[in-house]
């Protein structure tokens, strides 16, 4: 899972889009251009590399790559264009920092880590986004873990399993980062990130931090009360609390093994394209194989062949061919099961102002 975030102007909604060509592909959104005079950026400083060291007000040097960083470097689907700006940060100070000057000079920006379960547009983010590294790991007693959320959750969840430890086996599998996990409340085989979650600790919009307990925080399904956070400019850390068990590390393996033969592996994909329908005892992967929509292709965009809830970048595709297909697949399950899927990956748009199309009405 991806770590992020986003934070934006007053602009256009996150799922604006122009409609397919194809008439029978009904993804409903709109598209409507912000007046924002930032616009322009995308096209200004597109063919140059600009790199600017930009001197915050806490007096803090950061490095800004300036139109030239392609957001499908960034992403495991290997799609995405230019962002207006980019900055890595490697700890909590230059995170805020970077929070901060975004905030003063009224740049929208989006805070990801490995990029592994979302869907940039080809034309870029008009905006900046920062790449979180904070990568820290501390134990300082048996079972319990504070790490940073730029941290490897599958790097997390073999050393965890590999010294004896249960909650997280399923993390071995799992591309992302920490923050992106909990901030979706990634799961598998059974095992969810809040089942071992003991406190998560947060920056604020304005740059204070704060830090939340487990008790105080409901989460659900592949989601946490960290989506509807309107004052989260970030997930900082997280600690985990987990049971010793002798039989953590033979279920790690059972489940790399797992998805080793039932997955894409190799392949350019963001994990499950859609969540599993609630209270139906059925996987959105198999309502989209009964369907008949295994190895179904948009353009360079295809339905995995191995396990149909993923979706891959078979060479070349662009972000309205992915579009297009999980529109397609949406529409053919519906016909076929009147089981309406919801997205788990999240898409973003030049001008996108919302990164959670699932938000429960």
């Amino acid at each position: 899972m991806s770590n992020i975030l986003l934070h934006s102007l007053p602009t256009a909604n996150c799922l604006t889009k122009p409609k397919p060509q194809n008439s029978s592909i009904s993804f409903h959104t709109s598209y409507s251009s912000p007046t924002n005079s930032s616009v322009s950026f995308l096209c200004e400083h597109s063919n140059s590399k600009q790199e600017q060291t930009q001197k915050c007000k806490d007096g803090l040097n950061l490095n800004f790559i300036r139109a030239s960083k392609l957001l499908k470097d960034l992403s495991s689907w290997g799609i995405g264009g230019p962002c207006n700006y980019f900055v890595k940060v490697h700890n909590q100070t230059q995170l805020v920092s970077a929070i901060r000057y975004c905030h003063e000079h009224s740049i929208r920006f989006i805070i990801i880590g490995k990029g592994s379960n979302c869907l940039f547009d080809d034309l870029g983010f008009d905006g900046c986004v920062i790449l979180n590294r904070i990568e820290f790991l501390e134990s300082n007693e048996p079972g319990i873990y504070r790490v940073g959320s730029g941290f490897q959750f599958n790097k997390l969840g073999m050393q965890c399993s590999n010294e004896g430890f249960t909650g997280l086996e399923f993390a071995g599998g799992i591309p992302g980062t920490v923050g992106g996990a909990t901030y979706m409340n990634a799961g598998a085989n059974g095992q969810e990130t809040a089942d071992v979650v003991d406190s998560v600790e947060i920056v604020k919009n304005d740059g204070n931090f704060q830090t939340l307990n487990r008790i105080d925080l409901k989460f659900g399904y592949r989601t946490s009360p960290f989506k509807f956070m309107k004052d989260l400019g970030s997930i900082v850390a997280v600690m985990f609390k987990l049971q010793p068990s002798g039989s953590a590390k033979r279920r790690l393996q059972e489940y790399l093994e797992r998805r080793r033969v039932s997955q894409p592996i190799g392949e350019r994909s963001a994990g499950s394209v859609f969540r599993n329908p609630p209270n139906l005892g059925i996987a959105a992967a198999e309502l989209i194989e009964k369907a008949g929509l295994k190895g179904f292709r948009v353009g360079g965009a295809m339905v995995s062949n191995i396990h149909a809830n993923f979706f891959i970048n078979s060479g070349g595709s662009t972000s309205q061919d992915m579009l297009d297909l999980i529109a397609f697949v949406k529409e053919k399950v519906d016909q076929k099961f009147g089981v309406q899927l919801k997205e788990e990956v999240l898409y973003v748009h030049p001008y996108c102002n919302d990164l959670n199309p699932n938000r429960d009405k």
